[in-house]
């Protein structure tokens, strides 16, 4: 990684962790620890109406109150490239370790190969009980030409 690259990716995750706890998100465990992914597929990006129906159902805007946890587990997570709208995936399994949770959240966010910060994805889930597993599909908007890299955090909110 180049210091110019290093540099994008620390300024991006300033913003982004300034706007997280603008938005009331930093309270509790603090700010979340992210995981780096890697992006192995190529693949044409979707027509005008897969990429209708995919920003339909990503989610681009934070729960207010997830937070870092200590007992979620990001388990398993990998970039996926699905046939039809949903295209660009990071897809895996969180598992909640402790007392049960109200809301799971899975954070990602992605990255060109200058190491631009392209933005973030997330994947919701409610009621998630001690020692349970969440299969977690995150949609991302990018093509998947246009991603280098990604990384991921696994958040939630007490019940």
């Amino acid at each position: 990684m180049t210091p110019a690259t290093s540099r994008r990716r620390l300024l991006a995750a300033v913003g982004a962790g300034t706007a997280t706890a603008l938005a009331g998100c930093s309270d509790g465990g603090g700010d979340p620890t992210y995981e780096d992914g890697e992006i192995d597929a190529d693949g044409e990006g979707r027509s005008v109406e897969e990429l209708i129906a995919a920003e339909g159902v990503a989610i681009t805007s934070p729960h207010q109150s997830a937070t870092a946890l200590e007992a979620i587990k990001l388990r398993e997570h990998e970039f996926v490239l699905e046939d039809g709208y949903l295209g660009s995936t990071v897809q895996g399994v969180v598992e909640n370790t402790g007392d049960p949770i109200d809301i799971a959240e899975v954070r990602v966010r992605v990255y060109d190969d200058a190491g631009d910060y392209l933005g973030w994805y997330l994947a919701r889930a409610g009621d998630l009980d001690g020692g349970e597993r969440w299969s977690f599909t995150v949609v991302v908007l990018q093509a998947p030409t246009a991603i280098a890299s990604y990384d991921i955090a696994a958040l939630g909110t007490p019940s």
